[in-house]
């Protein structure tokens, strides 16, 4: 198995890459690994190198970039923003993991009628996402970093929607069965919170001409929701198939 890093952008110049404090700390004494070693480092914008580790010290480690090579867990060409209620514990890191594992370029957390997560709280915790999302980017194969923002009020979000793409928001009620066909390449996934949408929100949702789409009548817990919401919508227009 080759080890796969992370470097910035910025720390690539011409054939060397440094690693940051924290990636050295996790090569040198997590897995032990020491100069000449072989391992796979990406940018976080889709590209990933294969390497080898020349110098290593205490705060950063320099590797020579020997050749670019695909990343193990392409793209989708569907570009997916999950914009999703925030949720108690380890429940939202859970959504963060599985969003990096099924391909979704952007999540959005959401702050709605019926969260029952703190702003306070949450703006505390997007640091410990955009971790949670770095990790599963290592071990899913992705070159490209998923997108970790907010919390952003849900009016303020459905306000400014239309730089994003095509908007379904999903609910337990009142909605319709996911359209057969999408013509933008570029959807927004709305996912509510573990009480479920208010009905001024489902109202605001309608007036922004966002479509409200339901799974059948079936429930689902808030996180479960947000995680099969990004399946399916990679199985019927994404990559998934």
């Amino acid at each position: 198995m080759t080890h796969r890093f992370y470097a910035m952008p910025e720390s690539f110049r011409d054939d060397r890459v440094l690693l940051d404090r924290g990636e050295t700390r996790h090569l040198r004494e997590v897995l032990r690994l020491d100069v000449g070693a072989n391992v796979l480092v990406f940018d976080g914008c889709g590209r990933e190198f294969s390497c080898t580790v020349t110098a290593m010290r205490k705060a950063e480690t320099e590797l020579l970039v020997i050749s670019e090579q695909p990343a193990a867990s392409p793209e989708s060409a569907l570009e997916i923003t999950l914009a999703a209620a925030m949720l108690k514990g380890e429940k939202f890191d859970l959504v963060v993991q599985k969003a990096v594992e099924l391909g979704v370029r952007r999540l959005i957390a959401l702050n709605t009628i019926r969260c029952d997560v703190k702003i306070k709280e949450s703006t505390k915790r997007i640091d410990r996402w955009r971790k949670i999302a770095l990790e599963a980017s290592k071990q899913s194969g992705r070159a490209q970093l998923m997108e970790v923002s907010g919390p952003v009020e849900f009016d303020a979000f459905i306000d400014d929607l239309d730089s994003l793409g095509t908007a379904v928001m999903f609910a337990e009620r009142e909605g319709d069965r996911l359209p057969d066909k999408i013509e933008s390449t570029s959807i927004i996934a709305i996912v509510g919170p573990e009480g479920g949408w208010d009905d001024s929100e489902l109202s605001a949702a309608r007036d922004h001409d966002i479509a409200i789409v339901t799974f059948g009548g079936r429930v689902m817990r808030a996180e479960t929701a947000a995680i099969t919401v990004a399946a399916i919508l990679q199985h019927r227009f994404g990559d998934i198939n």
